[in-house]
């Protein structure tokens, strides 16, 4: 089995093999020359920390390193598709945190280089799987491990007893919270889209089982077809919506009400990353409810009775090479991951070695025996494949629109049926790998 991994009980050493050895100290300069000064534009998705005042908190305590700074944070509702938008022109701010559909291969065109990933490596995580031709691009706000966020009362109130390890336990377990609750068992959160993007593709890999899946995809002509990670990843949203186990109507979800919602028992589930957990947990309290119904599961899913999950960074900032401020943008960067609490308080990993421990939202999963791993990096010469043949197939793998087309065919919106539907993935996909697949 291809990555690194750890069992339930983390020895040291195991630790190590997804955390590392701490150290301290940042970087080189990557070519960013000059004492930080000036004015910076932060693009983030973060909305909730820029409306209850944290980035505000972050740049007081980074003004007191640097005080003649000024740092704006644009904090972004679509941000997948709006930030895309912009990177058509060049103002995409000076700090950003890179969507997902862009590849790669890409970053020299967009992102000023931080420095060698050898380098880089000895102060930051998850730095190798996404840099090019042994240079860094780009620094994770942090570290995630995926599967499905669940509302301990509701599972127990309607009488699920073992969290499922499979596709059809899974159902079934909705199918109880359907029966014997109020509470919509599974929340698309379609209206708002990125919910449908990477925190379903993200499991992809943990299905598969190994760091390889997302590379292996990149020249698979038909991973589609039954059995393979994305079939079985999309074939359980599919049934999910086709079973009447989802929200009645997904054209009027949102996103900021869902955690309301969930928190206070009317929502049994939703797929996405541990991240999310701190989130929740903040809604529960909000709303007066107790923040330890807030569940964390690995993706119901196991191979020969082993679940796995992909553990990886989280969204990746970087600095726009159009950039006139480059040296106070990658203050900001380092600042951010080395020296504020923005991975704590998010139930991240930290991306900084000076941090070795994991955080609490994945003891669960630990106490579950779930094995973690990292993604591998893609073969030389296939940097950023996976993101060209998506953008060639029009299937956005990163993106929602085809699983927004996966919900509607589900519920009898648009023709066809699963087959079908993945037949067609399958279709498009299959012709951008022979167009582009070594």
């Amino acid at each position: 089995m291809a990555g690194k991994q750890i069992g339930a009980a983390l020895s040291a050493a195991a630790l190590a093999l997804v955390l590392g050895a701490c150290s301290g100290g940042s970087s080189g300069d990557g070519g960013q020359d000059g004492e930080p000064s000036g004015s910076i534009t932060f693009l983030t998705n973060r909305t909730d920390l820029e409306k209850d005042g944290t980035f505000d908190r972050y740049i007081a305590e980074f003004n007191e390193i640097y005080p003649d700074v000024t740092v704006e944070v644009e904090a972004i509702t679509n941000y997948e598709d709006d930030v895309r938008t912009r990177m058509s022109t060049s103002d995409y701010g000076d700090v950003l945190l890179i969507p997902d559909a862009v590849g790669v291969d890409q970053y020299p065109d967009f992102f000023e280089p931080l420095g060698d990933v050898d380098e880089l490596e000895q102060d930051y995580r998850f730095i190798s799987d996404k840099a090019l031709d042994g240079t860094a691009y780009a620094l994770a706000v942090g570290g995630n491990t995926f599967g499905v966020l669940y509302n301990a009362k509701v599972w127990a109130d309607a009488g699920v007893t073992e969290l499922p390890t499979t596709p059809d336990e899974f159902l079934d377990a909705l199918e109880l919270i359907k029966e014997n609750t109020d509470a919509t068992p599974y929340y698309t959160n379609y209206k708002d889209g990125w919910p449908l993007a990477g925190q379903w593709t993200d499991n992809f890999a943990g299905v598969g089982g190994d760091g390889e899946v997302e590379n292996d995809m990149a020249t698979d002509p038909s991973p589609w077809d039954a059995g393979k990670p994305a079939a079985i990843v999309d074939g359980l949203l599919f049934d999910i919506v086709h079973a009447g186990l989802s929200e009645t109507d997904p054209l009027t979800t949102n996103w900021e009400q869902s955690k309301n919602d969930f928190a206070t028992g009317k929502i049994g589930s939703m797929v996405l990353g541990s991240w999310a957990v701190s989130q929740f947990q903040e809604a529960a309290k909000a709303a007066g409810a107790d923040p330890a119904d807030v569940g964390f599961m690995a993706f119901p899913s196991n191979i020969d009775g082993q679940q796995l999950a992909k553990t990886g960074g989280d969204r990746r900032m970087a600095i726009n090479v159009n950039s006139e401020n480059k040296a106070t943008a990658r203050a900001w960067m380092e600042f951010l991951v080395n020296d504020s609490d923005f991975a704590e308080i998010s139930g991240m990993i930290s991306s900084s070695k000076k941090v070795d421990a994991l955080p609490e939202n994945l003891t669960a999963l630990q106490d579950a025996d779930v094995e973690f791993f990292e993604n591998e990096p893609a073969p030389e010469g296939q940097e950023g494949l996976l993101n060209n043949v998506a953008d060639a197939s029009q299937v956005d793998v990163w993106g929602n629109l085809y699983r927004q087309a996966l919900i509607d065919t589900a519920r009898g919106q648009a023709s066809g049926d699963k087959d079908s539907f993945f037949e067609g993935l399958n279709d498009k996909w299959g012709a951008a790998v022979e167009q582009l697949a070594p």
